[in-house]
């Protein structure tokens, strides 16, 4: 069973090594490379290194219509998807006998769209899950085929979630794979979805329960941020979560600042810990470590977002 794989971020590289293990992943399509870092150096997806090593031929189309030729020439029985970054046109599902499949980061039909992951965290799921579905032309719309749970831990990340929703996506793609291959499938069409949207840079409103503050906080780590700002103190906020045992004050009001207690901050309802910090221009620390230098204190106020 000849396939192509799809994919773009680091997300999707255990789904293609798992895939290119047990299956004849023929090509590999994935986003051009783009400038990264300060020095805005050009560099290849975490899949198309991945593909590289693997020995298999990269596609990296701006516009995928570009490149239908080249995808109907490797005469493929079906393609993979997985965070790949591009909406599939009709005539390029057309080109796979068997159907393309996808891998998303939810429990569909809830959390179609840019960032499942970090929806879940922002609503307090206790859990999320993968969905293989068959795509379609909507967006995330299509028959369900398999599903797997995994638990969201307290302390979860955007970024540690992703890295265990990315297993068991490669996991439960394998099961899909072989089912496929032998004819086994059973579809289940969506009820009706939430959609969700990309994440973006947020600064922390203190003024809302902290277990909201905990969830933005989380969710938005390691990328885009979620940030806290008193006066010329800007902290890119890592990890946070609920406080215990402090007495109530006006939102935004630090609490305690110190090697003990960590960085613990007043909200709208309770109390937040922001356990993970790094300051402007700073290295990433923990609280305690970031309390030790005494640039925060019992009793200084962050900032209201400006509206």
């Amino acid at each position: 069973m000849k396939m192509v794989f799809a994919g773009t971020p680091a997300f999707a590289v255990p789904a293609l090594r798992a895939a290119a293990k047990q299956f004849d992943v023929a090509a590999v399509l994935t986003q051009p490379d783009r400038p990264q870092g300060r020095k805005r150096v050009l560099t290849p997806s975490p899949v198309k290194q991945a593909a590289l090593e693997l020995g298999i031929p990269v596609l990296q189309p701006e516009r995928l219509r570009t490149e239908l030729g080249s995808l109907r020439a490797v005469g493929a029985d079906l393609m993979v998807t997985c965070a790949y970054g591009q909406i599939l046109t009709q005539e390029t599902l057309d080109l796979f006998p068997l159907g393309v499949w996808n891998v998303h980061a939810s429990l569909l039909p809830r959390y179609r769209g840019a960032a499942p992951i970090a929806a879940a965290i922002l609503a307090g799921d206790k859990e999320t899950g993968v969905t293989i579905m068959r795509t379609d032309i909507g967006l995330d719309t299509g028959d369900m085929f398999l599903k797997a749970v995994l638990p969201i831990a307290e302390d979860d990340t955007c970024g540690t979630l992703t890295e265990k929703l990315s297993q068991l996506g490669a996991e439960l793609l394998i099961k899909a794979l072989e089912r496929i291959k032998s004819g086994d499938i059973s579809l289940e069409k969506q009820g009706e979805g939430t959609l969700c949207r990309k994440t973006v840079r947020t600064q922390i409103d203190f003024d809302r329960p902290a277990s909201e503050v905990s969830a933005l906080v989380r969710a938005l780590s390691p990328a885009p941020l979620a940030y806290a700002k008193a006066g010329e103190i800007l902290l890119n906020c890592y990890n946070a979560c609920e406080a215990d045992g402090f007495a109530a004050a006006s939102a935004g009001t630090v609490l305690a600042a110190s090697a003990k207690t960590g960085l613990v901050v007043s909200c709208a309802q309770g109390a937040v810990r922001l356990t993970e910090v790094q300051p402007s221009g700073g290295k990433r620390m923990t609280d305690t470590a970031f309390c030790n230098g005494g640039k925060c204190r019992e009793g200084d106020v962050f900032d209201k977002p400006v509206l």
